[in-house]
Parts: structure tokens; sequence; C-alpha cells
């Protein structure tokens, strides 16, 4: 084989290897189970999230999330939105401390949600709505542990919390509680700025990925006229 041959084999490989794993981390980002919006206003009422849970297994598919609700700063007046194919079960929880309300002492909140019956094929995804009466005042953030059942029998457990800059494997979803005004209109606006950040965030790694692939392209398509120059010469 010539020595040029060689180098274009090479600086093919190089250029799949490059894109292949530009395409597998892209993969990699968006597979995990998130809730929206990614933040709320401390106290918020009468608001909604939903339980965004994209299916990562090609040959099998997801037939049961199970969504555990924080029960130390629990999210109160829990109901779910009715979801084709699939049956939701809440589980309540008697609290250790109590919550004191405009309308009430409340001494049982929702622990556990449990989606079953329906299908999440390769491929696809589900939004799980779920609809509150009011958030907690007294943290910064709430961490929703979730289970992810597929049909070939594996369970991905979403359960663990980020600490530092690095994010861990299977992270949970994450709820920001900011400072804010806790009536219902200042909750939506909240959610309607999340929401705008998340579509933000998406386009500009979507942007990021394409430069990434077009400057592989670009160095192989270098690297090949560069030996085609040196073939031709005498």
């Amino acid at each position: 084989m010539s020595a040029s041959r060689l180098t274009l084999r090479r600086a093919g490989t190089v250029t799949a290897v490059a894109a292949a794993s530009v395409l597998l981390a892209a993969g990699a980002a968006s597979a995990h189970v998130t809730v929206h919006p990614e933040s709320y206003a401390k106290g918020a009422t009468d608001g909604v999230l939903t339980f965004r849970v994209p299916n990562e297994e090609d040959n099998a598919s997801t037939t049961k999330v199970q969504v555990f609700l924080p029960t130390d700063h629990p999210v109160l007046g829990v109901l779910v939105h009715p979801q084709d194919g699939w049956t939701a079960k809440v589980t309540t929880t008697k609290l250790k401390k109590p919550v004191k309300t405009d309308d009430g002492t409340i001494t049982e909140a929702a622990s556990e949600i449990t989606f079953t019956g329906g299908k999440i094929g390769a491929g696809q995804y589900e939004d799980f709505d779920v609809a509150f009466g009011e958030l907690p005042e007294d943290t910064g953030q709430l961490v929703f542990k979730t289970l992810q059942s597929y049909s070939d029998g594996k369970v991905v457990r979403w359960i663990e919390e980020t600490t530092g800059d690095d994010e861990p494997e299977n992270p949970a979803p994450v709820l920001k509680l900011t400072a804010g005004d806790d009536s219902a209109p200042a909750a939506a606006s909240t959610a309607s700025t999340a929401e705008a950040a998340d579509a933000s965030d998406s386009t500009a790694r979507g942007l990021g990925i394409a430069g990434l692939i077009v400057g592989v392209i670009g160095l192989a398509a270098a690297a090949f006229a560069l030996v085609r120059s040196r073939a031709a010469r005498p």
C-alpha cells in the first residue's frame, strides 16, 4: 500500500471516529430524565411540572416510571394529568413535620408517582405533567429521584445528585427554587423564562455540535488535499 493511500485511510478513520464521538456525546447529554421548567419561585402556587422521560434503549421499551417526591420539603396539592395509555398512582406519606398553610395544617403529602401501562419506544420520549398546589419556601431546590424500567427487565436509577461541576452518570431531575413572588402569575413568568432558557441552551448545543462536525470535515478535506498535492509531485 502506498504512503498516500495509507495517509488517506488514516485521515478517513480519524474523521469517522471524531464525528461518531461528537454524535454519541450529544445523544448521551439529551438522554437524561429531566423536569421542566428548570426553576420556579419559592412558594409558587398552582403550577405544573413536566417530567420528560426519553427512551435510551434500542431494543427495549420503557414500561414504568417512578418519580419520588421529597417529603422533607413537600410539594403540596399534587394532581396528575391523564396520559393516554398510562395509569398513574399517587402514593402519599405522613409528614414528620406538618406544613401550615392558609387553608389549614397539612399532615400528608405525595411521596411517589408511578406511571404504568404505557410504552415509550426506541427514539421516543414521553412528557408526564404533574400539577401542584404549592411549592416549599424553605429550600433552594427539589430533587426528584426517578426509576425508569424497561421491557427487558433493566432499571435505570436516575438518583444521583450533582456535586461541583461534574455531572454524574445518572443524574436525578432537579428543580431550582428561586427567590420571588409566590403568586401564580410570578410562577408562570418564571416557568416561561426557564423554558426559553432551556430552548436557547438546546439551540446553542445543536449549533456547537454542528460546528464541531464541520470542523472535523474541514480537517479531513485539508488532509486529503495535502496528500494529493504530495502524490502529484514528480
